[in-house]
């Protein structure tokens, strides 16, 4: 038997694994393995890989901190002022509530950096809420995957860490690139709730109250102001997204913990009128509890002990690989396809058909240093193909059959994986015409970091 019959039945092998949800660590894991049997890698030199992925990967280290913030403003309740605000904004229109989710996903993201996060945060408090107000289950459900994309675009982004590590681009630059698209993604979805709930007459209108608007927004400011806490750190050079994500968790940590004795003492106190319990509310959010801290941890470190294993494991998958020649087959293929737009297309193409199938991370880890140097050699600017790269891999959290924003969606609302699929598409095609438009027009990602360099 030859190395490529081995080599397919091994494929074949660990697809079937997938396909019965065998998680996709252990499935690339033993990709990894059986091939380094079967072209004579050393097993230590798999071990050697993945070590080299912690020791070497200081900028990793802002990944579970990042992971951590998004932990700890949904516990505290800034996430539940953010939505708050949202919806005074847009729940006059039609549909407003489903916009207000996606401009909420949008803040969120804008705070923590993962796509999973935001898609668990925002659809176990919004769904409910939508279900009452009339609209759809699946729509609702979709609606919560789908805006969970912009957790990877919108500054700080957890996936553009590791493609600056990757691909050594200044991390900093990388999220001032994100900035436009991330918004443009955020518009394009709330344009395409609205014309859905518009059609079907979904969702109860609310009256526009500038009134509440000031309220929720005085409500939302700790969640505003880590959020520029965060982005006048990094970009002003005061700190690295590495010890911008630290001072983020230091912030939200204490605000939470001074927050929830200040709403005891208030809500315990008789004597205190209601106006005064009422404008203090604005000010102080929920909070939590020293005892409640391990339990927020914990949770941040599962998140995280799956990321990571994820990311070294995917390395030495890229060694393999690169040893079996996919990393020229590959190059050879989308250089040969021509010039600069055939070049762009068809990496587009590459990473949207991959993004169906594996998660933004081996995507990204897997299928970066291929396609990047070929973009480059060009004249594709690498920040900018950055962008365009991570766009289609969040495009990839709500396709059909992986989609991973699907699977947490369906998880958190109860709606099943496949009864959202129907109300997924609308979303897709608003997201893919963003993408192809940010494609298309460099400037969108390069204005702000030229003006910042």
């Amino acid at each position: 038997m030859t190395d490529g019959s081995w080599i397919t039945l091994i494929s074949v092998a660990v697809t079937i694994l997938f396909m019965l949800g065998t998680p996709v660590l252990l499935v690339i894991f033993y990709w990894v393995i059986g091939c380094s049997f079967v072209i004579g890698l050393p097993i230590d030199n798999t071990g050697n890989e993945l070590l080299n992925v912690f020791s070497k990967g200081f900028a990793l280290l802002a990944m579970p901190l990042f992971i951590l913030t998004g932990d700890l403003i949904n516990q505290s309740g800034i996430a539940r002022r953010l939505s708050d605000f949202a919806y005074s904004c847009l729940g006059w229109l039609r549909g407003g509530l489903s916009m207000a989710a996606i401009a909420a996903c949008g803040l969120f993201a804008a705070i923590s950096g993962s796509n999973s996060a935001t898609t668990a945060t925002i659809g176990s408090m919004l769904h409910p809420e939508m279900v009452k107000g009339g609209y759809d289950e699946r729509f609702s459900a979709a609606t919560a995957a789908a805006g969970g994309t912009v957790g990877i675009i919108i500054p700080p982004s957890i996936i553009f860490i590791v493609y600056g590590f990757l691909m050594n681009l200044p991390i900093s630059e990388l999220f001032i690139a994100g900035i436009v698209p991330g918004a443009m993604m955020v518009l394009a979805m709330m344009t395409a709730a609205f014309i859905i709930c518009t059609i079907n007459g979904w969702g109860y209108l609310i009256k526009l109250s500038p009134l509440r608007v000031i309220k929720t927004a005085i409500g939302a400011w700790l969640g505003f102001f880590a959020i520029g806490l965060v982005l006048w750190g990094i970009y002003t050079g005061k700190f690295s997204p590495t010890e911008a994500a630290g001072v983020t968790v230091g912030f939200c940590i204490i605000v939470g913990m001074i927050s929830y004795p200040l709403n005891k003492i208030m809500g315990d106190n008789p004597d205190t009128p209601v106006e005064e319990k009422s404008i203090a509310s604005m000010f102080v959010v929920e909070g939590f509890t020293l005892t409640s801290l391990p339990n927020v941890v914990s949770r941040s470190a599962q998140i995280t002990g799956i990321l990571v294993p994820l990311i070294a494991v995917s390395v030495a998958m890229q060694q393999v690989m690169s040893s079996l020649g996919a990393k020229e087959v590959i190059g050879d293929f989308v250089t040969g396809m021509g010039g600069y737009h055939a070049v762009l297309f068809t990496s587009m193409v590459i990473v949207f058909i991959t993004g169906m199938i594996l998660e933004s991370l081996p995507v990204t880890i897997i299928l970066a240093p291929i396609l990047a140097p070929i973009a480059a050699s060009v004249g594709i600017d690498p920040i900018h193909f950055a962008v365009i790269f991570l766009v289609g891999a969040s495009i990839g959290f709500i396709t059909p059959p992986y989609g991973l924003n699907l699977y947490v969606a369906s998880g958190v609302t109860g709606v099943p994986y496949f009864r959202l699929l129907r109300y997924i598409v609308p979303y897709l095609i608003a997201l893919i015409s963003t993408w192809m438009l940010v494609a298309l027009t460099p400037s969108l990602s390069l204005y702000l970091v030229e003006l910042a360099r």
